[in-house]
């Protein structure tokens, strides 16, 4: 384990990259959003970060009171760094270690593909988030892939989600994204219209 005082300091130096990996299908309102990360490790250990409780603790915008490896298994997912703590209950569709999963998070439907790549996986995202928040999303799954990329390394800086997450290049990131998937970039002046476009913002 490393020393607090370390671990501070490796989170204070993390910037996130430019804006990548991220595409989004169109389908009138309903929008999906695909985020795919190169990662330096195995499946298995990608796999156990993505269904562990504990590990997910480590990286992920929510908290799970069970595993999420198991078909059929129901658990309750609570979204962390929300004003009010949302649950959902949700129960596992598909689990095929270690290669693919599926379940739904406060009503998007999540799933992941995971592909033995060299040593490494790529790992792959789907999810539908409505259309006026998926450049939000797309910039808060790229921290979290960050920090599980940094976790998975054996130097972990502890998640950065919520409101926590402005301190560490997410505007620039939501800009970005909001940019290159062609929809309007909510970064008026807080008096505009803009208010309803960027609750994270007005925190």
């Amino acid at each position: 384990m490393h020393a607090k005082g370390k671990k501070l300091t490796d989170r204070e130096q993390y910037t996130p990259g430019p804006a990548g990996g991220a595409q989004v299908l169109k389908d009138g309102e309903k929008w999906t959003l695909i985020l795919v990360r190169e990662l330096r490790h195995a499946p298995e250990q990608v796999w156990r970060a993505l269904t562990d409780p504990a590990e997910l603790r480590e990286w992920a915008p929510f908290d799970s009171d069970g595993s999420l490896g198991t078909v059929g298994t129901t658990v309750k997912l609570t979204t962390v760094g929300a004003p009010t703590p949302r649950v959902t209950e949700t129960k596992v569709t598909r689990a095929d270690a270690p290669k693919a999963l599926e379940y739904n998070w406060g009503g998007f439907d999540m799933r992941w593909e995971l592909e033995a790549l060299g040593g490494g996986t790529r790992l792959t995202l789907w999810t539908n988030i409505d259309r006026r928040y998926i450049a939000m999303g797309a910039a808060g799954w790229h921290i979290s892939f960050d920090v599980l990329d940094r976790f998975l390394a054996g130097q972990p800086i502890g998640r950065i989600v919520g409101p926590d997450a402005m301190k560490f290049g997410w505007p620039r990131l939501n800009a970005e994204y909001a940019k290159q998937f062609g929809i309007e970039t909510p970064n008026r002046p807080p008096n505009a219209r803009s208010v309803e476009a960027r609750p994270k913002d007005q925190r």
